[in-house]
């Protein structure tokens, strides 16, 4: 039918759009695929002509379907803690594709934006990152503007790190740990040696030991050279403030899996432990790098 043909090169141009939101708010690819393809779905059902503002429509459907599955997945997480953390290998059907798009949103977004209350993480995601009302998101969720708008900014503050100054010791902790991401990326010895204190000390704990690998590892050379052997994980990493500081967060599928905290001192990181035991990374706390 031509209304049908029309309907779906209509909804193709809301694709790119609609898939953006609701990758903001799922952190999976495939998940947001499924959140699409069911707007897709409820579009094909209704009475399409009485439609005014189709991509209006199309947003607020798969908004709400996005807040459905936020809401049954932090019984989800509940679940997968009991069992073993989720390996590379296991992370998705498209890596590169899934790599890219997280690149291109932010690793650390993503991670931050998986501790927020589902209400919270779609009014911040449509309104500050979409620019929808506080009125239309308001009755997504069924709450007032005020409330709505309040929602968001609680958001905001944990997304941002709340209100404290990050101070001049966080942008030389940016710098080093920024050196050590490239340096990983690049499979980079050398610079990867010239972020660390010679007598740098590594610690990883049982969760995070890959096959072959280490749990505790002394000196700057040794680790560097250890680290690199690992290096394909760095494109699923990003910098982000862990408990108050710059460390790492490695998350696959924008699932975090593991963090790399650091200390720092002299100009030098003196010590990382990379953590990935569920119950840890269910108590930290993470922010955007401003």
């Amino acid at each position: 039918m031509q209304g049908q043909d029309w309907l779906a090169e209509r909804f193709e141009e809301n694709r790119g759009h609609l898939r953006g939101v609701a990758y903001r708010m799922l952190g999976s690819l495939s998940e947001a695929d499924d959140a699409v393809q069911e707007a897709w779905l409820r579009l094909s059902r209704s009475a399409s002509d009485q439609i005014e503002n189709l991509g209006g429509w199309l947003t607020t459907v798969v908004s709400r379907v996005c807040l459905d599955m936020l809401r049954s997945k932090k019984a989800r997480r509940e679940e997968s803690m009991e069992g073993q953390p989720q390996t590379l290998a296991q992370s998705g059907s498209d890596p590169e594709r899934e790599a890219a798009l997280a690149d291109s949103v932010g690793l650390a977004l993503m991670v931050v934006l998986d501790r927020l209350a589902p209400a919270e993480r779609l009014a911040f995601v449509l309104h500050d990152m979409f620019g929808v009302s506080f009125d239309e998101i308001g009755g997504i969720l069924g709450k007032s503007a005020m409330a709505t708008r309040q929602l968001a900014s609680r958001a905001r503050k944990r997304v941002h790190g709340g209100d404290a100054p990050p101070g001049a010791a966080k942008s030389e902790h940016r710098e080093l740990v920024a050196a050590v991401l490239d340096a990983l990326r690049a499979r980079d010895v050398e610079r990867l040696v010239a972020a660390l204190d010679p007598e740098f000390v590594f610690h990883a704990d049982e969760a995070s030991v890959q096959q072959g690998g280490r749990r505790d590892i002394h000196g700057a050379e040794n680790w560097a050279r250890n680290a690199v052997q690992f290096a394909g994980a760095a494109r699923f990493t990003g910098l982000a403030l862990v408990d108050g500081d710059v460390g790492l967060v490695l998350a696959p599928n924008g699932r975090l899996q593991r963090v790399l905290k650091f200390t720092f001192a002299g100009g030098k990181i003196v010590a990382a432990e990379v953590i990935g035991d569920p119950e840890r990374l269910e108590k930290m706390e993470f922010a955007l790098v401003e």
